[in-house]
This record gives C-alpha cells, structure tokens and sequence, in this order.
C-alpha cells in the first residue's frame, strides 16, 4: 500500500522558534514523518529524541534515523511519560521541546487504523492499538454519553441527534466501519448549503480524542515539558483545533510573566513566580502559501515560549481549560439511553 507523505505544518517557524544550538538535546514529542526531527537536526549539531506512541510510526521512523547516527533516538512512548523516558536515558534537562499535535497523514490513510470516514476500515482510532478503541465506544455507550462525546471533544451541535442515531442503527446490525457510522451520521445530520466540512468529521474528532485522551496526555506532556527544560530551553507547540489551542494558550499565560491581571474586586493573592517568557503575545498561524500547499494547514496555531528560572506551576487541570472527564456506563441492552 502507499502511502501520502506527511507533510508537517510551520515546520520553519516552530524551528526557527526553537532556535537549535551545536550540542542541544531536544525533544520531538510526535515524531510522525519526521518533518521537524529533520529540520531540528539539520538546524545545529545536535541530539534529538523523537517520541511517538504509534508502534508503525516508530518502523517507519527508522527506515530513515540511521543516516543521523547516534544524534537521533527513537522513544516508542506517548510524550506524557517523556521526563520518565529522558530520566532512564541518563537526562534530566533538554534545551527545547516540540509538540506537533493531531494525527498524520499516514494515519489517515491507512484504512485498518480506522481514523478517516474517507476510508473504509474497522473502527479502531486508537494510535498505539489498544483497548478500548473507538468500536467499543460506539457498540456500548449509551445516547447520553456518546452525545456527551460528542459535544465535548468534538463540539458538535447535532450530537444528541447523531448519538440517537447510532444506538438506533446498532439495535438493528452492528456498526463497525468508519463508512457505516459516516453514513448514519450523513443520514441524521445533513449539511446543507456551501459547507465544505464532512457532518462526520467533529463526530470522528471526538472520537479520536477521547479513546486516546489527547487533552490529558497534551496536558502531561506539557507538564513534563515544563520539569525537563532548563532556563533559556524552548517549547512550541502547534496545534489543530480550539480544544487543544485553549489549553496551551492557557498553560503559557497561567505560567508567564505576563499573566493576566486580577480583578481589583477580588482578594489579593500572591502572583505565582513565572516560569515562561511568551516568544509572542499572539499564535502564530500559517501564510496563505502553506495553506494553498497544504489545506491541512488551515487550521494550525503556533505558540512558544522559553523557560525562565521559576519551578514549574502548580498542576490544576481546570485552570488549563481541560473538560471535566466523561465516565462512561454501559446502557441496559435494548435501551437507547
């Protein structure tokens, strides 16, 4: 089977924001198609450890790592655990981290992984292969936790409706492929007009983030970003969509030297020591060439900053934005509830 390469997005900027250095050791927490390990690399004489979840990323990555020697190590491990990984690697400190968030190309084409409504595939979803998977959620949950889903990480309208019409459809014959649950959702919320966005395209967001908790593995990965780094080290992170952007805009702001004013009604509190300086008070977003090349890229922001002296900040998920967990119950066979 082939493959459509991966092409990264602001791979130049997010360099460029990392500022690479002779003798540096750097993180690449979603190492992918390795766009930005290679520029990283080819930016400085320097070591990179390129992190990723996805077991066939990581064979496919050392098709190509051998032509940088021992300056490149491939992690097969999601980025929340990369402080325990650099720690067993005889590291405690790193000079820059960069986050390249969502799913590859190459993971949306290959149709057993079951990412894309585009392909048909077994509903899978899951980027290191494990259970449960987005199949499981959608033979068992029940209308209000799917909808629930749906409209947390996927911020669906429509989801109650779509939700209905996925336990309706299951009571009749299983649902197990990307093209089948694309179809129902097709059926229960049309897209009328000039819209160019699939109806099932927040739907298999959602469930993409959910079975692979992507807000709370961003969330730890940041946090051990933030312990690694030493003062002056950098960490950018582009991101694809509002649920992701929220939280890292809020990770730096929480965590920079600019914070956000009190409100003079409310008590006084003690200003928590800043451990960032923001690169920019705004995301950086593409130019209108690299969308016309690649339409992926639409939708990407770009935010960095550089690690001050100060301990890293308290963790408080709330603060960061974070959706409050969904737990999940089994419905009563034959129930749509």
């Amino acid at each position: 089977m082939s493959y459509a390469a991966h092409v990264g997005v602001m791979i130049k900027e997010a360099v460029a924001a990392l500022a690479p250095k002779q003798g540096g050791i750097y993180v690449d927490a979603t190492t992918g198609g390795g766009g930005y390990t290679r520029a990283i690399l080819a930016a400085a004489d320097c070591t990179v450890y390129g992190f990723d979840r996805d077991p066939t990323a990581i064979d496919r990555a050392r098709g190509w790592a051998a032509e940088f020697g021992d300056r490149l190590h491939l992690v097969n491990r999601p980025f929340s655990e990369m402080q325990e990984a650099m720690n067993e690697n005889g590291i405690d400190a790193v000079d820059g981290v960069v986050f390249d968030l969502g799913v590859s190309s190459m993971q949306l084409d290959e149709a057993e992984r079951g990412f894309s409504f585009r392909h048909e595939g077994p509903l899978s979803m899951r980027m290191d292969g494990g259970k449960p998977d987005a199949g499981d959620i959608v033979a068992e949950a029940g209308v209000k936790d799917l909808a629930a889903i749906f409209r947390t990480y996927g911020e669906e309208k429509k989801a109650g409706q779509i939700a209905r019409a996925i336990v309706a459809a299951r009571e009749t014959a299983p649902v197990t492929t990307t093209t089948q649950l694309a179809a129902i959702i097709e059926k229960a919320a049309p897209v009328y007009g000039k819209s160019r966005i699939h109806p099932a395209t927040r739907v298999f967001q959602a469930l993409r983030i959910f079975v692979n908790d992507e807000l709370g593995q961003l969330i730890a990965g940041l946090r051990a970003a933030e312990k690694l780094l030493r003062p002056a080290g950098r960490l950018v992170v582009v991101t694809f969509h509002s649920l992701e952007d929220r939280i890292v805009k809020r990770f730096f702001s929480s965590r920079s030297a600019d914070q956000p004013k009190s409100s003079r009604h409310a008590p006084p509190s003690e200003k928590p020591i800043a451990s960032f300086a923001l690169l920019s008070n705004k995301a950086a977003i593409p130019d209108d060439d690299e969308v016309a090349r690649n339409p992926r890229a639409r939708s990407a922001k770009l935010r960095a900053g550089a690690r001050l002296d100060g301990p890293p900040a308290p963790e408080n998920d709330n603060e960061l934005g974070a959706p409050r967990p969904i737990s999940m119950s089994t419905p009563e066979k034959g129930k749509n509830k």
